[in-house]
């Protein structure tokens, strides 16, 4: 239980895509590649946009878990038909096992933290982005735990025009982890984690299936206050079903950024999950939808390079 409500803002997407069992596409879409930062391999996948032309370029941070996309990605983000998708997997991850397996491999807990994973994250992006360099609009897409190293990373790349936040509160881990305690009757749990977390025991040892090096880190995490400082529209996605995330965390951010300059808006779907799944509707499509209009709607008058195409991804459809 508490390995379930402590990973509460940080969950990967649950296996409700099983639904997804058939190919959507006689070849795949997505290629495999692989970027090296230092010793660490990042297992990628690349796919060119299916529409010409193409008008944007989305990197996207999957959530915690050691499950690949490889399987779902076609279908996932079939919905950015204008876009090129980079997908980065965290180190030691399979990106062709889905779903995940019941017990990550001791291989990827021990590497497993958020400091770890941002180091090589932003290094892979810039490889990608310094080997095939391009005027292209980016967006930055965060799933659940993935979220959390956007601020970092949008400051990182002058080019990134929006960040879209699936299934994450944008508040800071420690405060969603304490809100979902609470809502499940589990504050106890929650306390002794804290004070295991907080013991002098070393950084290796596992505590429910992460090291205590991946629980300090995510316990001192900061997210909300870099995301209100973001100079970018934020889109943020959930539904209303989400048992990993209390409904209170997503309001409580929505209040805070409201007033933010450059633009927040937010998509709520009653019945999905935390996988943006409700029954046979796959609202993720819906959220894609919404980032293909901020860029179609400009395509007759701007040039499809110009900066300012996403600007409307919190406009009025």
């Amino acid at each position: 239980m508490i390995a379930r409500l402590a990973q509460a803002s940080t969950t990967a997407l649950i296996a409700a895509f099983g639904l997804w069992s058939a190919p959507l596409f006689a070849q795949p879409l997505f290629a495999h590649a692989t970027s090296t930062v230092d010793t660490q391999t990042v297992p990628m996948l690349i796919r060119e946009s299916p529409l010409q032309p193409t008008r944007y370029r989305v990197f996207v941070i999957p959530g915690s878990g050691c499950a690949g996309m490889a399987p779902i990605a076609d279908r996932y983000f079939a919905g950015l038909q204008h876009a090129e998708v980079i997908v980065l997997h965290k180190p030691w991850v399979d990106p062709d096992q889905w779903p995940a397996p019941h017990n990550c491999p001791a291989s990827f807990v021990q590497q497993d933290d958020l400091a770890s994973w941002l180091r090589v994250a932003r290094a892979a992006i810039r490889q990608y982005s310094d080997e095939r360099p391009s005027t292209l609009p980016v967006v930055l897409v965060g799933i659940s735990e993935g979220a959390e190293l956007l601020p970092a990373l949008a400051a990182d790349q002058p080019d990134v025009k929006a960040v879209v936040m699936i299934s994450n509160a944008g508040l800071d881990p420690a405060e969603v982890g304490a809100m979902q305690a609470e809502r499940l009757g589990q504050k106890s749990a929650w306390d002794a984690l804290l004070a295991t977390a907080a013991s002098d025991r070393p950084d290796s040892a596992v505590v429910e299936g992460r090291t205590l090096r991946y629980w300090r880190s995510l316990l001192h995490w900061r997210v909300l206050q870099p995301l209100l400082d973001l100079k970018v529209p934020i889109l943020q996605a959930w539904g209303g079903q989400d048992a990993l995330i209390p409904a209170s965390a997503y309001a409580r951010f929505q209040a805070l950024a409201a007033q933010r300059e450059a633009g927040d808006c937010a998509m709520t779907f009653a019945d999905a999950d935390h996988g943006l799944q409700a029954g046979d509707k796959d609202e993720v499509q819906v959220v894609w939808g919404r980032v293909e209009a901020s860029v179609r709607n400009k395509i007759y008058f701007t040039d499809p390079h110009d900066e300012s195409m996403i600007k409307g991804i919190c406009d009025s459809m």
